[in-house]
């Protein structure tokens, strides 16, 4: 497929999981993309899968730095011309579950600053560019965390709570410039972020459990999200926007109470 032929996209977060598997799709459909993330190894690793034909970018971002993120964007627009996608999928767990009475504020301003104010600082400066050419997708990388509990900490669950509200407002903003903006909320999806998760399972002979709680009794592959990312991306979605699609093999369908599945 081609669908991307001829568009410049920008991938957050592309050093590795989801991020990596994006780029990786938006690539092979013909896109440009410009690969951003806080880790340069990883992101040597991503440019070095691409397609040779593939004309790309690595820089290292962190994307709660609005004077970082404003230099990106002026470089790519100054570099290609244009902006037509952008994918905000740079995120951090926190990487613990404490009840709230014992969170740390720093904690929460942390990751609300990368998963949340990330998302829409890169939004605020790549959308204008999107708004003058009067065309755009943007796809945010939430979470089923974000739609109830049980999926990730306090400060990670509430922050892609916002992600998905934040993709309904922009959606709202800059509709009327034929600019779209949804999300995907990935279940349990094996990546960088997950990693102590899968690595404990594995070491316990437990990986079979591993999104037995799923109605697809599995857990998710980056490809698979890449592939509804992509989608919503691509001119298939012109009428889509406003959005949070699950991509979770069923996990928010039903009430997913402990002991209820066989």
């Amino acid at each position: 497929m081609t669908r991307f032929t001829g568009r410049v996209a920008i991938v957050t977060g592309a050093g590795s999981g989801i991020g990596r598997a994006t780029a990786l799709r938006l690539a092979s459909e013909g896109a440009r993309v410009v690969l951003a993330d806080w880790s340069e190894e990883g992101l040597l690793e991503t440019a070095s899968l691409l397609p040779s034909e593939a004309v790309h970018v690595e820089r290292k971002l962190d994307v709660s730095d609005e004077d970082a993120v404003k230099a990106l964007v002026s470089e790519v627009k100054e570099q290609f011309g244009q902006i037509d996608i952008l994918v905000n999928n740079a995120g951090i767990s926190g990487g613990s579950y404490p009840p709230v009475t014992e969170n740390e504020k720093a904690d929460w301003e942390k990751i609300l600053g990368v998963n949340l104010i990330g998302a829409m600082l890169m939004i605020k400066h790549v959308a204008p560019h999107m708004q003058e050419r009067q065309q755009g997708a943007i796809v945010n990388t939430a979470s089923v965390a974000g739609i109830r509990s049980g999926a990730g900490g306090n400060p990670y669950s509430a922050s892609k709570a916002g992600v998905i509200n934040l993709t309904q407002t922009a959606a709202c903003d800059l509709g009327g410039y034929n600019v779209r903006v949804n999300a995907v909320c990935p279940g349990l999806v094996e990546t960088g972020m997950t990693k102590a998760v899968f690595d404990y399972a594995r070491a316990n002979e437990k990986e079979h459990k591993l999104g037995s709680r799923c109605e697809l009794r599995r857990y998710g592959r980056p490809e698979e999200l890449a592939a509804a990312i992509c989608f919503l991306a691509s001119d298939d979605a012109s009428y889509i926007t406003g959005q949070a699609l699950p991509v979770d093999g069923g996990n928010t369908a039903s009430l997913n109470m402990p002991g209820m599945k066989v």
